[in-house]
Order: structure tokens, then C-alpha cells, then sequence
């Protein structure tokens, strides 16, 4: 089976072969585990709206001006990091960031923004950043996510930029998924 891209060169191209390839090695090996281990049905991908994208990535652009006026756009990106959902037990975390409590323990994304900088000895690196906080260097960083990691306490006037703009499959219905 030819699992290469359709294009390796045109980003964005993937061949429908190699994306189940990646998409069954997550679910037969991670996923399973992951089921087994917690005895919960985890989620296996989420969705995000195009306007809800569109809108983080110009506040990104935004923000980068604010921390670097002659950021260009290969200058930026987005991490994504994995995360998870806290236990119902400890749901109260949520409550400046509503979602379902069905959500619990399963999986999810936070996008962060980045901006390329170089350090003391010109090696290039792409950095967190949050022009939000008061110092503008604190790692926490703008957020599209889904939410926020039950590890992070939130305060008042964190000043983070954060969506709640994912859909969890499950528990949502896998409608529409091809993968």
C-alpha cells in the first residue's frame, strides 16, 4: 500500500491511504490503550469551525505585531497541544470555560500561537507567546482550545484569550467523519 503524500511538496496535499495509516496506528495502539487503561470511550478527533480558526489566527497576527512589528507570517505558527479534560470530580475548573461535562477525562487540543526568535547564539526557535499578561513574555499564551488543562490554575485576570470551539467525537456523533 503507497502511504506516501499525493504531493510532499504542495503542503496541505495528504494521500487518503496515508491519513488512515496515521489515523488507525493512533486508534489500534494510543487509543486502545488509552480506553483500556482509564476504562472511558476517549475521544478520536475534534472539530473546529472555519470562522472560529480564521478569527485565532488574525488575533494571532494581532498580537505578533504587538510583540514584533516586522513578524512575518513565516515568522508564526501554532502549537498544538495535547490535553485532557479533568475528572468529573473536579469539573469546577470549567466553569469560566463552559463544555460538556460528558467531556471529562477525554481528550482535546489547545492551539498556542508562536513567533520565531533566535537565541544568544542565532539558532532560531518558535516561542510561546502571550502579549496578553501584564509583561508580555509569560509563556501561557493565547488559546483556541478546547479546554483548559486541569493542571492550570486559572485566575481572574490571567488575561488569556480562550475558545471553547471544539467538538468531541465522541461523544458527538462520528456524522460526517471519513477517517
Amino acid at each position: 500500500m503507497n502511504t506516501e503524500s499525493n504531493n510532499p511538496l504542495q503542503p496541505g496535499i495528504m494521500s487518503n491511504s496515508l491519513i488512515q495509516v496515521l489515523i488507525d496506528n493512533y486508534r489500534q495502539n494510543h487509543l486502545s490503550a488509552i480506553n483500556t487503561a482509564l476504562g472511558i470511550d476517549d475521544a478520536n478527533s475534534i472539530w473546529f469551525d472555519l470562522p472560529k480558526l480564521k478569527n485565532f489566527i488574525a488575533k494571532i497576527e494581532e498580537e505578533a505585531a504587538k510583540v514584533n512589528p516586522s513578524a512575518s507570517d513565516e515568522d508564526l505558527g501554532i502549537r498544538f497541544y495535547y490535553a485532557s479534560y479533568p475528572k468529573t470530580e473536579n469539573w469546577d475548573i470549567m466553569a469560566s470555560h463552559p463544555v460538556p461535562q460528558e467531556y471529562a477525562e477525554k481528550h482535546t487540543l489547545v492551539l498556542i500561537p508562536t513567533i520565531k526568535k533566535t537565541d544568544e547564539s542565532g539558532v532560531a526557535y518558535h516561542s510561546d507567546f502571550n502579549t496578553l499578561q501584564a509583561d508580555g513574555g509569560d509563556n501561557r499564551a493565547i488559546g483556541l482550545s478546547t479546554a483548559r488543562s486541569a493542571a492550570y490554575k486559572h485566575s481572574e485576570d490571567d488575561g488569556t484569550v480562550g475558545e471553547n470551539s471544539g467538538i468531541l467525537i465522541p461523544p458527538a456523533p462520528p456524522m460526517g467523519t471519513s477517517y
